[in-house]
Formats: C-alpha cells, structure tokens, sequence
C-alpha cells in the first residue's frame, strides 16, 4: 500500500487585525485598510459561485477554490521569474488526512480530518464527500468531463464507509486520478444544505448554489453585487491549511485596464490580478510595484476554425490561415514579447515535449497557394470572435489577423462578445465559426491537453473538430503512465494530426502576470484564477 501522511503546511506569518464590513467604493486608499483587509481588482466578470453549473466562467473558478476543500491539493515552489507556483509532482493533504492506494491502483482509501467543519458548525463527512462527487459525475458539461478525465465517471465508484473514511474505485489505473482530486472541480460541499434547498426538477440544489456557497473553506463568500465586486470573510474554523492573514478580501470587478493600472500605481488598492502583458511590462520598471509574470503551464492562445463553418472544411482553407498569420507581429503587439512563441517548428515529431512550436511560419506565397488550391479560391467572408474579457490580448490579434486574411480573400468583421457571455457562446454552444481561445490543461500532461481540446464533443473543442484516430489516440493513452512503451508514439502521433488538421492554430504560450502594492504571497496556479488564501501584506 501507499501511504501519504499529513500536509507539511508552508508556513506563512502576517499580522492580522479586524475588519468592518466595507461597501462597495470607487476607491480604496491603502491607508483605509485595517490590516485585516486586501483590495484586488481584476478585469474578469464572475458570473455564479457554483463552478458546477452549466455555463459558469472560468473568472468564477476562484470561488471554488477559495471557499471550498477538496480531499487533496498541490504543494507550492518558487515560481520562475518570482513569486510562488502550485507543484504538480508533489500532492498534499487539504480535507483528508491522509490516503492510500491498493497495490493495483484501483481502490484509493481516503481518512478525512476528524476535525474538519462546515461554516454551519456541521462536521464534513464521508458522506458529504460523496454526495459531492456523485455530483460532479452526474451534473453533466464541463465539471462530469473533468472528472472522468481522472476515471471518476460514476457514482458507484464511490463509498462512504463510516463519517471519516472516503473509498474510490478505478475501472482502471490512472496517473490522473490523483492528480485530478486536486483540480477545482471536486470541491466538498455541505450535503445537508445543498440537499435541504434541492427540488424535485434540481436535484443538486443548482439553483441554491448558485448564489449560496455552503463549503467548508478558508473563506466565506459575504457579499456578491454581480459586475461589481465580490467579498470575501475569512473562516476562522479552517483545517485544510495554514489561517490566511487577511480577515477580509474584496475583489473588484473594473473592465478598464487603464483604471485598474492607476490604481494599482496609486496604492488605493493592493493587487491587480491578470493585468496586460503591455501594463506589466511598464509596470515592472516602477518603484513599490511587484510584478509576477509566469508561465502558463499546458496553455496557448489560439486561432480556431470551426469545422461546422464550410469553408474551414478544407484543409486548404485552414493551412492558408496558418501560413498567412503574422505570428512575430501578434507576439510583439498583443503579448509584449511576454510568453513563448508558438510557431516554427520542426516538421518531424521526434519528442513528446509540451507545448510544441507548429510547424507553420508567416509566408504568404503559401498561404496564397493554399488558397488557390481550395474550392474558396476566390475567397470568403467570416465573422472573427472575440472575448470583451480577454480584450487585451484578443482586440490587437484580432485586428492583426483581419489585414493578414484579407491578403488572401478572407474577409473579417471582428465580433466583440461580453466576456460574460464568452464561454457560452465558444465553448458550450460551439457557434463561433472562426474565434480567438486560450485554453489551459489542469493536469500537466500533453495527453490531457488533447482530452479537452481535440475530442469531440468536450468543452474546449470549440472547432466541433472529430478525427476517429485522435478520439481513440486519446482514450488509450489518457491513463498510462508516461514510461509506458506506448506512450511516447502515441503522442507523437497525435501531434502529427493536430498539425495537419489543424483545428487549433497555435500562437504563443501566455504568461499570467500580477501586479502587487503593499501585498505578497501570490501563489500562481494553473487554473489561472486567483487563490486568495496565502496573501499577505509586504511588511508581514
């Protein structure tokens, strides 16, 4: 058996005071706060504390994390360039104590922490533990698919045996599984309270959750004026890790990257989450400004064609919008040079390395050629999606492509969509026929990348792409470790086709930048969403 004992916890210090409650204001000098308190702003829009529920953003992920446990985490490294990261290898205990994995990987025992609340006062049990899962698998969409990419698919795999003893079953060992309780997704929720505000026509109290978190975390969520801000209460009963320092978080939703850069330069507020790769580089060079600029692991901005629009079902259509981007152009206008350059490549696959430059470049002979080759060789027109949220990087490629294709026939009008709106539009309704997306992989593995992005069907498949090789590439090599002889040339494979076909055109791999005044203990985390819970200020 293996045997996982309690977390090491990373010990972090800060003086912590008491915090009134704060309304909503346009500003908030950093002298006004009480030490208990930290102001962050972000251009993001939450819209639901549920992550379950269908059509919650990827901005709304922080509730999830924040308020909620699950069983395990990741541990925490330095960061490149600074800062702290979440650490892939090492997995640690959050609600369980401790865990152990039967010599065939199939049955996973888990002891959760005897000591472990709800904010009701109610003890979290196995049950809980259960009741959340058997969620997660049966509500359908994004959290069901995500589990299942770790074998978590059906609510017999798993048992409450007694208040403090959680046991899954594997169909099959998995080098995800682990690794996959330590993602957002399967989050510990108060059964008794979801199940007391449940109906017959919503089973998993989605509607309750929606707008009434009731976990067991670090932090409670106070007060929500959707568009607005979001505040959170620390929760003081916490055990799954160290006690944050701040009482109090208040995060503000402000859409314009020019007030949210004042703001931070002024010191009205504390932190400026997912600031512009242009803001971040100016920024850099400030006195009393700290900026993060990390990488994000499993993640590239990308141009996606989407095969349901006829015209992007020619592979001719599709390698001339590859060979016509202005990918150096893009890399200096929209990312600032910040990040890693997705083009150019070899042409032979002879690693597994992840992520991997396309072997396509700027060469608009090429493009041109592949256009006359098409049956749209006299060109077509096409709306270019982008997301309002993610404007600083979208707004400048967008408009960089535009003039490309119309070198080659294509004629664009950029389609501006709140961000809000974004994730439905792209990725649950798949009806965006050529569109900007930037998806990240949770688990670190190129195989998985392929699981979300390239099957059929799942979420970040934006281009409705199938090809019946990919789909049974994929399910054969999700859950094989990595020294498998099969491993390697299945990847290989996959790369191979990804690169013909070409659903996702690569452009670079972003970095997450974070800007911080008079605060510390940013921790990066590869679902790019803000953890609240090491914060400190700078003096601490």
């Amino acid at each position: 058996m293996t045997d996982t004992s309690r977390r090491n916890f990373l010990k972090l210090t800060g003086t912590t005071m008491g915090a009134a409650m704060l309304p909503f204001l346009k500003a908030m000098p950093a002298h006004a706060q009480t030490g208990g308190t930290i102001v962050i702003v972000s251009g993001q829009t939450i819209n639901s504390l549920d992550l379950h529920r269908t059509g919650t953003n990827r901005a709304s992920y922080q509730v999830a994390v924040n308020c909620y446990d699950r069983l395990v985490s990741f541990g925490t490294k330095d960061a490149p360039g600074g800062g702290l990261s979440y650490d892939y290898d090492t997995i640690v205990p959050e609600l369980a104590e401790s865990w152990t994995i039967s010599d065939d990987g199939l049955t996973m025992t888990f002891k959760i922490k005897s000591d472990a609340t709800f904010w009701d006062g109610r003890k979290v049990t196995a049950a809980d533990v259960k009741w959340s899962f058997d969620r997660a698998v049966s509500a359908g969409g994004f959290p069901t698919v995500q589990m299942k990419a770790g074998g978590l698919e059906r609510p017999d795999q798993f048992e409450a045996v007694d208040d403090e003893t959680f046991v899954i079953t594997l169909d099959k060992p998995s080098k995800l599984t682990l690794p996959d309780l330590a993602v957002p997704v399967p989050f510990i929720i108060n059964s008794e309270v979801a199940k007391a505000n449940a109906t017959e026509d919503d089973p998993w109290a989605m509607e309750y959750l929606h707008m009434t978190p009731a976990g067991s975390g670090a932090f409670q969520v106070v007060r929500w004026d959707q568009g607005q801000q979001l505040v959170y209460e620390r929760n003081d009963a916490w055990v799954g890790g160290p006690l944050p320092s701040f009482e109090r978080v208040i995060v503000r939703e402000v859409p314009s990257p020019a007030t949210r850069r004042a703001l931070i330069e002024r010191g009205d507020v504390q932190m400026s989450f997912n600031i512009p790769n242009k803001d971040a580089a100016e920024l850099d060079a400030m006195d009393g400004v700290d900026v993060y600029s990390t990488p994000i692991e499993n993640c590239i901005h990308c141009l996606c064609p989407n095969f349901n629009f006829e015209p992007f079902q020619d592979a001719n259509v599709r390698k001339a919008l590859a060979y016509a981007i202005p990918y150096e152009a893009i890399f200096q206008t929209a990312a600032y040079g910040r990040g890693a350059p997705m083009w150019g490549g070899e042409a032979e696959i002879t690693d597994t390395a992840w992520p991997r430059k396309s072997p396509y470049m700027t060469d608009l002979a090429k493009a041109k050629e592949h256009m006359a080759a098409s049956s749209f060789a006299s060109g077509f027109e096409v709306p270019l999606s982008i997301s309002l949220g993610l404007a600083d990087w979208m707004e400048p490629t967008a408009l960089l492509l535009q003039e490309a294709f119309g070198e080659i026939g294509i004629k664009t009008q950029i389609e501006k969509i709140p961000g809000a709106n974004w994730r439905t539009a792209a990725l649950v309704e798949k009806r965006l026929p050529l569109h900007l997306e930037n998806f990240g992989g949770w688990l670190n593995t190129p195989d998985y990348y392929f699981f979300w992005a390239y099957k059929h069907g799942h979420l970040f498949n934006s281009s409705n792409y199938l090809n019946e090789e990919i789909e049974t590439l994929v399910d054969s090599t999700l859950h094989i470790p990595m020294d498998d002889p099969a491993y390697a040339p299945n990847i290989k494979r996959m790369f191979e086709i990804a690169f013909e076909d070409l659903p996702r055109i690569p452009l670079w791999q972003p970095a997450l930048n974070v800007a911080m005044n008079d605060a510390a203990g940013y921790e990066f985390w590869f679902h790019r969403q803000l953890d609240v819970r090491p914060l400190t200020t700078a003096t601490s």
